[in-house]
C-alpha cells in the first residue's frame, strides 16, 4: 500500500485554459502524481468542461475570485483528498510538466518542505524565453530584497511552478492571505518566518499568448504589496508588531 505521506496531488488553478490544457496534461510524467484538481475561476471558455472530460477533478468557482482564491480551494481540496505532496501546476503550458517528479521529489526525501521552480537559470534564457524586460527587472530586484531580508538565497520568488508538503499547508496560514497575485509571495514570506526548508530547481521560461500574464499595473501593485509584507516580516521578526499571518496555526488555536 502506497505511503499517505507520499501521495502527490497535482493542482491546477486554471482561467480561460482550454486551448492549452490538453498539452499541459499530455507532457505530465506518467506515474508521477495520484490526482489532478483544477480549480477553474469562472473562465470564459470551456476549461472545466474540456478538463472533466480529461478525467480530472473539477472546482468551479461560480464568480471570478482571484488568483489567490483560486489557490485557496486547490490547496484546501488537496489536502481533503489526503496529499502528502501538493504540486501546484499552472494549465496554460508556460511551466514544464516533465518537471513535477522532480519538484515532489525533493519533497519526499526529506530535503525539502517547500520546491520552487525557477525561471532565472540566465538571464539570456529568461528572455529568450519572452520574458518581458520590464518583470525581468522587477523580478530581480524584488528576488534581491526578498533574499536580504529573509535570509535565504533563492534563485526567484516570482515563479508559480511549486510543490509544497503536507505539513507546511498544515502550518502556514494561507487562508487568511490575499486573494489576489501577491498571495504567492505571502506564502513564501510566511514560509521562512516558520523556518520552512525552501528549494529549488531550473526551469524554462515560455511566455506566448496563450500563456497567463499580468500587464504593467498590476506588476507594481504586486510589487509594492510585496515589499509591504516583507516590511511586516520584518516588523515581526525584530518584535516590534507580531503580525498573526507569520504564527502557525496550532499557536491560535
Amino acid at each position: 500500500m502506497k505511503d499517505k505521506a507520499f501521495k502527490t496531488i497535482i493542482v491546477m488553478p486554471a482561467y480561460n485554459a482550454e486551448r492549452t490544457l490538453r498539452q499541459t496534461l499530455a507532457d505530465i510524467p506518467k506515474g508521477c502524481a495520484d490526482e489532478i484538481i483544477l480549480v477553474d475561476d469562472a473562465s470564459r471558455d470551456h476549461t472545466a468542461k474540456l478538463a472533466r472530460e480529461l478525467g480530472l477533478k473539477v472546482i468551479v468557482h461560480e464568480k471570478n475570485m482571484g488568483y489567490g482564491a483560486n489557490q485557496k480551494t486547490c490547496y484546501k481540496a488537496a489536502l481533503e483528498t489526503g496529499a502528502g505532496v501538493v504540486v501546484m501546476l499552472h494549465p496554460d503550458y508556460q511551466y514544464d510538466p516533465k518537471l513535477v517528479p522532480y519538484l515532489s521529489g525533493l519533497i519526499k526525501g526529506g530535503i525539502c518542505d517547500i520546491v520552487l521552480a525557477n525561471r532565472i537559470r540566465t538571464r539570456k534564457e529568461a528572455i529568450s524565453g519572452g520574458m518581458p524586460l520590464y518583470k525581468y527587472f522587477f523580478n530581480r530586484m524584488l528576488t534581491f530584497i526578498e533574499n536580504l531580508f529573509l535570509g535565504l538565497n533563492l534563485g526567484e520568488y516570482h515563479t508559480g511552478y511549486r510543490a509544497f508538503s503536507r505539513n507546511s499547508l498544515e502550518k502556514i496560514r494561507w487562508e487568511e492571505n490575499s486573494d489576489d497575485f501577491v498571495f504567492d509571495q505571502q506564502i513564501l514570506i510566511q514560509a521562512a518566518a516558520l523556518e520552512f526548508r525552501i528549494g529549488e530547481i531550473p526551469v524554462p521560461a515560455k511566455y506566448f499568448n496563450e500563456a497567463s500574464s499580468i500587464n504593467f499595473v498590476r506588476s507594481t501593485k504586486y510589487g509594492l504589496e510585496t515589499l509591504l509584507n516583507i516590511g511586516k516580516y520584518l516588523l515581526h521578526r525584530i518584535g516590534i508588531i507580531k503580525f498573526r499571518m507569520f504564527l502557525p496555526k496550532e499557536k491560535l488555536k
